[in-house]
């Protein structure tokens, strides 16, 4: 069986993984990123197809007859459609849950970050301000117990949870905002206006859709506390990025972290880029060692099940 990997560099950009596991299934292509105009070409004649961000279009699909599976490497799949693929009798799988406890790491690296304020003391002891100090102990920079404030969640999937897991363990009241009320929850749920407005940490786990694309806002913004942190895992495009730079330079929220932005890579001309309240990393809160092991891992599960007739995580 042939298999087209489009885009590897996306989960292998380090080269830490070996591609044994795919090569298993037969004889495997690998592409390090693929052009939308060599989708076809590097396709192939290749009966299944493997690919993260690629877009499997109609067109795609029509040049490649022999595509007979479609895995992802990821957990979204707007960039395949679906409904021609099922029309054709492809199969499309994604990979889901593999990257919750990664996701929540790096949410609470962020919140950490700003409470702890490790980077600003690192800095000021290798400038020599401990060793000027006239006290045993140096601490001009505020700092701040997370015991006792109030964490809002947006979104209550398996990431969402987690994080709210881990917030409740070191203290925090958690507030959920989802858009289905959820069963047996043993945390206060509302609106997301009122969780926006309650908290001292309001941190973004949903999916991007009509009702979520650019949320975050004037609006939502100015609804939260001048003291509060926003936090974005989720995907770029819930945020509103000149509204969300505005309330920044303005002090009307104290920092927001992202992991996302609306284009990506990001652009040289995004308003948030040079905003010393506004920490960017590079959509790297799903890139843990062990997170895309598992990802690899599920894909290849995904193969095995339609392989054997009974498909895992189908998504058409």
């Amino acid at each position: 069986m042939k298999i087209a990997v489009l885009d590897w560099y996306t989960v292998n950009v380090s080269g830490d993984i070996p591609t044994d596991s795919l090569e298993a299934f037969g004889d495997v292509k690998i592409i390090p990123l693929t052009s939308p105009d060599k989708t076809a070409e590097n396709i192939g004649d290749a009966e299944i197809v493997l690919c993260n961000k690629v877009m499997i279009t109609k067109e795609v699909m029509d040049a490649c007859p022999k595509i007979r599976y479609i895995g992802l490497f990821a957990t979204g799949f707007n960039n395949v459609d679906i409904e021609y693929a099922a029309k054709k009798g492809i199969t499309v799988c994604n990979a889901g849950q593999y990257s919750t406890n990664a996701v929540a790491q790096q949410t609470f690296a962020y919140i950490l970050d700003h409470f702890s304020r490790i980077r600003d003391y690192d800095t000021a002891v290798k400038n020599g301000e401990w060793e000027r100090s006239p006290a045993f102990s140096y601490f001009p920079v505020p700092t701040a117990e997370l015991s006792g404030k109030t964490l809002s969640v947006v979104g209550y999937g398996s990431i969402g949870r987690k994080v709210a897991e881990i917030g409740r363990a070191f203290g925090m009241n958690i507030v959920i905002a989802t858009r289905t009320f959820p069963q047996n929850c043993p945390y206060e749920v509302t609106d997301i206006m009122t969780a926006a407005k309650k908290a001292d940490v309001l941190t973004f786990h949903c999916p991007l859709t009509d009702k979520t694309k650019g949320i975050i806002g004037s609006k939502l913004l100015s609804n939260m506390k001048k003291s509060a942190v926003l936090i974005n895992t989720s995907r770029g495009g819930v945020v509103c990025e000149k509204e969300l730079a505005e309330a920044l330079a303005s002090n009307r929220i104290s920092a927001a972290y992202l992991d996302v932005l609306e284009k990506e890579p990001m652009s040289p001309d995004t308003p948030l880029k040079n905003l010393p309240n506004c920490i960017i990393t590079p959509h790297t809160a799903w890139a843990a060692l062990e997170t895309r092991r598992r990802l690899v891992d599920i894909v290849c599960s995904n193969i095995r099940a339609w392989s054997d007739g009974c498909p895992q995580n189908k998504v058409n």
